[in-house]
């Protein structure tokens, strides 16, 4: 079979899959844990335990404060010894709660056997007992996002999904977290994606995996062999082929408009090779998520290593199991060298997006001087979302925000493709972040309830002239899409646009 991928850009980094032989390893449990409150894109989640409480590992610590949330488990027993600011992943100092390791002493609801429970035995699970369990017990998207799974279970009002797509391509250079994951747990992860299907109430499942990966394809296809709907897909090597709306494009050749498009738009719901395992976890196993696959690597590191990792381990501890810290000048970035943050101290701890720890040592860790730009639109020709970068960075940096809006800022996926490319070593990402932050606030004010209107005092001499109007307090229009006719380019496994809901077989009457 010829290997697919997606039509808009992209580039192929080195690989540099240093850890791919390396079998996953338990990592030994850390003396401290540290569990941020904000594992997860949407609000912190609310602390539950007070200092001095005990604790088992998969006790609850914290619930979800708000739908876009997730409630935090921990991963440790022992005594809360503190609940207050700690710096955190980010860099900043963020709500946590720490505590003090006694024991591994579990919840006894959580089923630790290693029986692969099969979802045609539980009719009993329907799609809203799904996502409760998976609610419940916190599941975030497990490549790096973060966002909480049980809210892209719940397609908005008129919104219909015909496929689930798991994400095993993991092109960012360095990491193999999830390649190890495919090779050690596929029933779980295959059941995980039968779960995921069953949630969204559709009967096709697709896992796409870059063909870097012919061990991992060779097994989930002899896995899925007899499952007439679900389909391994090879993918050519791409960056930013992980990224959802170029995964989409690649294995069922549809493209999702721009924001606020989502993927469940055109008929898809987009899960991490991680997110499958820790929701079949959560629904068969009654197991929180609070461990993950890690990959801790970098080419000066004595024995770069996959590690199964407790949340609230710290970096430190990890990077210590791995030869310890090489010498001379290095970065640590949380995640990968294309979309990874550098961190401004290893004793921060390991939390539900952490899939990699890279250290980049040498002329690695350094950054090149920025020269003029020479207009050779490389990064035009890299950008997977057909964006010009050197316009949105150059708009952002003199702060030209309403043009930056015209130009489709929002779209950006943060990928890094046009500064990997760009010859004169211009900072493109980092202007482009600044200003796609900003005009995502300018859009979030104008839908803002308005202030208690007051009455101005006149002025001197005459009525008060009305200042002028404004960015942020222009009124918002809604973009002009339409997702009510038939999808783009439609495959023979999918008939796009509406039709009713498929029941699994095994479904209660």
């Amino acid at each position: 079979m010829k290997s697919k991928t997606f039509r808009i850009g992209g580039i192929h980094p080195a690989e540099n899959k240093l850890s791919n032989d390396a079998v996953t390893q338990p990592a030994p449990l850390p003396k401290q844990a540290v569990f941020s409150l904000s594992q997860h894109i949407g609000a912190p989640a609310k602390a539950i335990v007070k200092e001095g409480d005990k604790v088992k590992v998969g006790t609850m610590i914290a619930e979800a404060g708000g739908f876009v949330s997730a409630n935090i488990f921990s991963s440790v027993s022992g005594t809360v010894i503190k609940v207050g600011d700690t710096i955190d992943v980010s860099g900043a100092m963020k709500p946590c709660i720490t505590i003090q390791v006694e024991g591994d002493e579990w919840e006894s609801s959580i089923d630790r056997s290693e029986k692969i429970e099969r979802l045609d035995r539980h009719p009993e699970l329907t799609p809203e007992e799904i996502v409760n369990r998976v609610k419940y017990a916190g599941v975030v998207g497990m490549g790096g996002a973060c966002f909480p799974t049980h809210v892209k279970l719940m397609p908005p009002p008129g919104a219909k999904a015909d496929c689930v797509i798991i994400n095993g391509v993991e092109c960012e250079p360095y990491i193999t977290s999830d390649y190890r994951l495919m090779m050690e747990k596929p029933d779980q992860l295959i059941e995980g994606l039968k779960i995921l299907m069953a949630a969204v109430k559709v009967n096709k499942g697709y896992i796409g995996i870059e063909d870097n990966k012919p061990a991992a394809i060779k097994l989930l296809t002899e896995k899925t062999a007899t499952c007439s709907n679900i389909e391994v897909v090879p993918l050519q090597k791409k960056y930013p082929q992980g990224g959802e709306k170029q995964l989409i494009d690649a294995v069922i050749r549809r493209q999702v408009p721009a924001p606020p498009a989502i993927p469940i738009n055109v008929g898809a719901v987009v899960q991490n090779a991680g997110t499958a395992v820790a929701v079949y976890e959560a629904v068969m196993k009654h197991k929180p998520l609070f461990e993950r696959y890690t990959t801790v690597t970098g080419k000066q590191l004595k024995e770069p290593k996959n590690f199964l990792v407790r949340m609230g381990t710290s970096f430190e501890d990890l990077i210590n199991l791995c030869g310890g810290m090489p010498e001379g000048d290095n970065k640590v970035l949380a995640g990968g060298p294309m979309m990874g943050r550098a961190v401004t101290s290893i004793s921060v701890a390991v939390g539900k997006g952490q899939n990699s720890i890279t250290i980049l040592s040498g002329e690695d860790a350094l950054r090149k001087e920025p020269q003029p730009c020479i207009r050779c639109a490389k990064c035009v020709s890299a950008c997977p979302m057909g964006l010009e970068p050197f316009l949105l960075a150059k708009g952002s940096a003199m702060e030209k925000w309403e043009l930056m809006e015209e130009q489709m800022i929002t779209s950006c996926i943060e990928c890094g493709s046009c500064q990997f490319t760009c010859p004169a070593h211009r900072y493109l990402l980092d202007d482009i972040r600044k200003g796609k932050q900003t005009v995502m606030g300018i859009i979030r004010s104008r839908t803002a309830p308005a202030p208690a209107a007051t009455k101005p005092a006149p002025a001197a001499g005459g009525a008060q002239k009305a200042a002028p109007m404004s960015t942020a307090e222009k009124p918002f229009v809604a973009p002009d899409i339409d997702f009510s006719g038939p999808k783009q380019n439609p495959i023979p496994e999918i008939k796009c646009g509406p039709k009713p809901a498929i029941t699994p077989a095994n479904w209660p009457k």
